[in-house]
């Protein structure tokens, strides 16, 4: 990736106005047109929102996104429909026993409407009726747990109490919000669980076992792949034991899926943040706050450190960084990505999610200090992402963020007639998450409330 040193967030600021201008004609588009009785909307086709059964995780993305262009834009017609398509359609998320998303789809609905009333900027008419739904999505989310051999555990994915998906160190913090509103979670015989040991303890398994340092953990653990993920950790269900590594949405075990990649960039920094609100008392009897920002700094430095050095130039990665394909395109870590090439394709939702990720480590390091490489990563990558190049202007087009992927082993993605790898389409995840790292840096572009998760808690 090539790094823009002088680049400033203000100078994003005539993108940022023109984007949220796109964003809600995108929203009035789907809230027009698309019947959710067809179920969550998850990628485009052509242009056009379609479902893809799998589980329902992206239905919190469509709601949330209203959320945050009323936020951004102050236009009610936006919050008003949020707020109206959460009450009627998200209660079923919040008791969903068998997904791994809550962090998900209910921070996104519940948990931006809670903090727009924190703000002031909705009558806090339903606070008690956000943070009941946060309390429950958070002991429901904790309730999906597996123990690991020698001590700790972790918070299963769908496939399993053996499964264990990087994707779930950004939705774990349903938990830290949840203890933070005076929840825990209750089991057998009355037994009290704190949520926030259970969102460490998780944090601490991603650490271990879904992220790679280059300290020779097995064969492929040299310090060049040093900070590389791996999608799913595989584990002996009959003693807690690690067995393997292994990949559904990447292209194997052993290669770094990027959108995972992305989403361990972003869980770990936020988390760093969140960390900061947590007292000394808390911690203590978990193993201290200097055992917690060890793990957490190392993870979130090793991570966006291989993005950068894995990333095209302009900061967009393409869809796995060991695809099969990808060495036909020669140096392209050189050159800007190329989503219309006949070997891979590139995914922008990585590089939404992982931008933001980039710009909270910045942050927390210093914009000006040990951070300064990092944030101005995530200002490139913003840049980019901003352009023409990756935003669906067309305006039958219902997409926001354009070139993303979904799930590329199982060709779910839609490939154009005259192209031979999946472009040119959007995602609810990636659309979302577009949104929320350009209001973060709104915000502080316009030096308002800084925006974080656990900002509903205020």
């Amino acid at each position: 990736m090539r790094i823009d040193a002088q680049l400033r967030s203000a100078d994003l600021s005539p993108a940022l106005q023109r984007f949220w201008q796109l964003s809600g004609q995108k929203i009035d588009s789907i809230f027009s047109s698309y019947d959710p009785a067809k179920g969550s909307p998850v990628f485009t086709v052509a242009g056009k929102y379609t479902a893809r059964g799998w589980t329902e995780w992206t239905e919190g993305f469509n709601y949330g996104s209203a959320f945050l262009q009323f936020d951004a834009t102050g236009e009610k017609r936006f919050v008003d429909a949020a707020q109206k398509l959460t009450v009627d359609r998200m209660a079923s998320h919040v008791s969903h026993v068998g997904v791994h998303d809550h962090g998900f789809n209910n921070l996104s609905t519940y948990g931006n409407w809670l903090r727009l009333q924190r703000e002031g900027r909705l009558p806090a008419t339903h606070v008690d009726f956000c943070e009941l739904a946060l309390k429950a999505s958070g002991a429901v989310q904790a309730a999906r747990w597996s123990t690991t051999f020698g001590g700790g555990g972790y918070i299963y994915s769908f496939n399993g109490p053996h499964s264990l998906f990087v994707d779930t160190i950004r939705s774990v913090r349903i938990l830290m919000v949840a203890h933070k509103l005076g929840h825990r979670l209750m089991g057998e015989n009355d037994a009290a669980h704190s949520l926030l040991d259970r969102g460490l303890q998780h944090i601490d398994a991603t650490a271990k076992f879904s992220i790679y340092y280059g300290e020779g953990r097995d064969s492929y653990d040299v310090p060049a792949e040093r900070g590389r993920t791996t999608h799913e950790a595989v584990f002996n269900r009959n003693d807690g034991r690690f067995r393997c590594p292994n990949s559904q949405q990447g292209f194997s075990g052993f290669t770094t899926w990027t959108r995972g990649l992305a989403w361990a960039m972003v869980g770990f920094a936020e988390e760093l943040e969140f960390l900061k609100t947590v007292s000394d008392a808390e911690l203590e009897p978990l193993g201290g706050r200097a055992k917690w920002e060890a793990v957490l700094l190392k993870g979130a430095r090793a991570t966006c450190d291989w993005f950068i050095a894995n990333t095209a130039s302009d900061g967009i990665p393409y869809w796995d960084g060991g695809a099969p394909h990808l060495h036909r395109l020669g140096d392209w870590r050189s050159r800007p990505a190329e989503p219309f090439n006949d070997f891979e394709p590139v995914d922008s939702s990585a590089a939404a999610i992982g931008a933001q990720g980039l710009l909270r480590l910045g942050r927390y390091l210093g914009e000006n200090g040990d951070g300064k490489n990092y944030w101005q990563a995530g200002l490139t990558t913003m840049r980019t992402l901003l352009s023409d190049a990756y935003l669906a202007t067309a305006p039958e087009h219902q997409g926001l963020l354009v070139h993303t992927v979904y799930h590329r082993p199982n060709g779910w993605d839609y490939i154009p007639p005259d192209r031979k790898v999946p472009c040119g389409e959007a995602c609810q995840w990636g659309d979302y998450h577009l949104r929320e790292a350009a209001l973060y840096l709104q915000r502080v572009v316009e030096s308002k409330t800084y925006y974080t998760f656990f900002g509903c808690l205020k």
